[in-house]
């Protein structure tokens, strides 16, 4: 490989020897302007682990309520009680939403003031005996936390109780940016810290649920606070090895408006190349379709990305925050932004099993 930014030349020779990339390569791949270079290195890596595979998955987005207890300055979904626009589903509700066909359930609400543990654990239950075929992906770290700050359910009697009820993995939102100057400007300071956040993963591994990690970027935090997001969840990696995806997640603007614009897709590229060197622990990189856009998501298959994520019918959290991108896409549609990136689409389950291979 030759780069128009010869100080990529090091970072090459240390992929080619399996050496671990350090806080200052993490700097300057965030910081290079050979953006291409910087995708031949991403692709490569990712290359060597998939070959030309691009998995996704049919799935269906379940958000319980947008009831919460919490005030994130960047979070355009969250209501209180009786609020206009908050809403809050039934058991039976959330049960009819799951179709034929459906491999993956994803739940992730607000933080309800009132529902007990026990309604939570109900749902899961409901949903399995209903749909026993389909695997539940459920509760973020921060919906862990707060049950034992509600209701003093420690993570790990949660967790067990979650998992008998249906639980097989969870997602890995509320961890934002591990900064602690960040949560206190965008008033996060509520839920789970860097700390606890990685505990409960840590403690969800130990149990053989396997989850997902994620990182808000493109709003007010630095270049170097994204380098150390990502080394923390390498670290937390190497400690508990259950991640199966990092999912980096391009602030949505909306009506909180912490930037005049949503950051460009030159950065939402690089961040999923920089994703993929530095986390040399995880499986999977993905490119979330929702707020990346179907064009953007199909480039940066050649950036690092080997996962798309899926249909994700009814999400609305992020098109509650002003995602422009439909509601859900069909298998087709699926397929044909992998195929047009010249990639093969893996249908999957949530666990990464293949389901069907489509040429």
């Amino acid at each position: 490989m030759r780069f128009a930014d010869a100080r990529l030349e090091p970072v090459w020779d240390k992929i080619r020897s399996g050496e671990r990339l350090t806080r200052d390569d993490g700097l300057l791949l965030f910081g290079t302007d050979d953006l291409l270079g910087l995708a031949r290195l991403a692709d490569h890596v990712k290359s060597q682990r998939e070959g030309d595979r691009v998995y996704f998955v049919i799935n269906r987005h379940i958000t319980p309520t947008n009831v919460c207890v919490l005030a994130c300055r960047f979070c355009d979904f969250a209501r209180k009680k009786g609020e206009a626009g908050s809403f809050e589903y039934s058991i039976e509700e959330m049960v009819g939403l799951v179709h034929e066909g459906v491999r993956e359930v994803h739940i992730v609400g607000g933080h309800h003031p009132d529902w007990p543990f026990e309604y939570y654990e109900r749902a899961l239950a409901a949903i399995h005996a209903v749909h026993p075929g389909v695997q539940i992906k459920a509760f973020t770290a921060a919906e862990i936390d707060y049950f034992y700050r509600r209701w003093k359910i420690e993570p790990k009697e949660a967790l067990t109780r979650l998992r008998a009820a249906g639980l097989q993995s969870m997602p890995g939102g509320g961890a934002e940016i591990f900064s602690a100057r960040l949560a206190r400007e965008l008033k996060y300071t509520g839920k789970a810290d860097p700390d606890r956040w990685c505990e409960i993963h840590g403690i969800a591994h130990s149990l053989g649920i396997r989850t997902n990690a994620t990182m808000l970027y493109g709003h007010v935090e630095t270049l170097a606070e994204r380098v150390d997001h990502l080394l923390r969840l390498r670290d937390q990696q190497d400690a508990s090895g259950g991640f199966l995806t990092f999912i980096p997640l391009a602030y949505q603007v909306g009506t909180t408006k912490l930037v005049p614009r949503q950051t460009p897709p030159t950065d939402s590229l690089r961040t999923i190349a920089a994703s993929r060197l530095l986390l040399d622990n995880f499986p999977h990189i993905e490119a979330y379709w929702v707020v990346l856009g179907e064009d953007t998501t199909s480039v940066a298959l050649h950036f690092g990305a080997d996962d798309i994520n899926g249909t994700l019918e009814d999400e609305r959290i992020q098109h509650m925050a002003g995602a422009q991108t439909p509601a859900g896409l069909a298998r087709a549609q699926l397929i044909r932004m992998i195929s047009d990136a010249g990639k093969t689409p893996i249908e999957r389950d949530a666990l990464y099993n293949v389901v069907q291979v489509w040429n």
